[in-house]
């Protein structure tokens, strides 16, 4: 992943709900609004669909920072956008992963993971985070822009759309029913949480 810095800057003048919260916070561009974002902690949020809860809870999520930002590059006319990838995640990315692989006969757990995007450059603004995850994420299985503030409904169906192709169009992964990698998401999403 590149540095935020690598991103388009601007002064924060749009009178957008989360361009106004930055302004009311003294955080006066984009820049600063990304920084200010990646330095609040790792942590899961209350209603990930909220899109100012990143404010009133001071912590967020890859699901909630990035939504805010896109948001704002949005309100701000940059050329940013918030992207969804689907990565392997295996014990080297999270400690603990290799029993969930064996109990469920995987070779990795397809997992989502949102950041931002720029033209050429890919930028994730909980990389550094205490996140539950022991490296930058940098190979990706799927990639694709969404709306910056994707419903959770809407990202599970997104998820299962690639899963299906993945597990149609991947070697490694033929013959392993979805069921049995949703089942061991689920496992492994409570093994993230229980890092972070």
């Amino acid at each position: 992943m590149d540095k935020y810095t690598e991103l388009p800057d601007k002064v924060i003048t749009a009178s957008g709900a989360v361009s106004q919260t930055f302004r009311r916070m003294g955080v006066e561009t984009f820049l600063e609004a990304c920084r200010h974002v990646h330095e609040l902690p790792y942590g899961y949020n209350s209603d990930r669909d909220d899109l100012m809860i990143l404010f009133e809870e001071k912590m967020g999520s890859c699901t909630t920072k990035h939504a805010v930002i896109a948001t704002l590059a949005a309100e701000l006319d940059l050329p940013v956008a918030k992207s969804i990838g689907i990565y392997a995640m295996t014990e080297e990315i999270v400690t603990g992963t290799d029993r969930i692989l064996a109990a469920y006969g995987l070779p990795y757990i397809p997992m989502v993971h949102c950041f931002l995007t720029s033209r050429e450059t890919r930028v994730d603004l909980t990389e550094g985070n205490t996140n539950g995850k022991n490296r930058a994420l940098d190979d990706f299985l799927f990639t694709q822009p969404v709306d910056a503030n994707i419903s959770a409904k809407d990202e599970y169906r997104l998820y299962r759309r690639a899963l299906a192709q993945l597990l149609a169009n991947r070697l490694e992964l033929q013959g392993i029913a979805m069921k049995t990698v949703l089942q061991a998401r689920q496992e492994g999403l409570q093994l993230l949480q229980s890092k972070v």
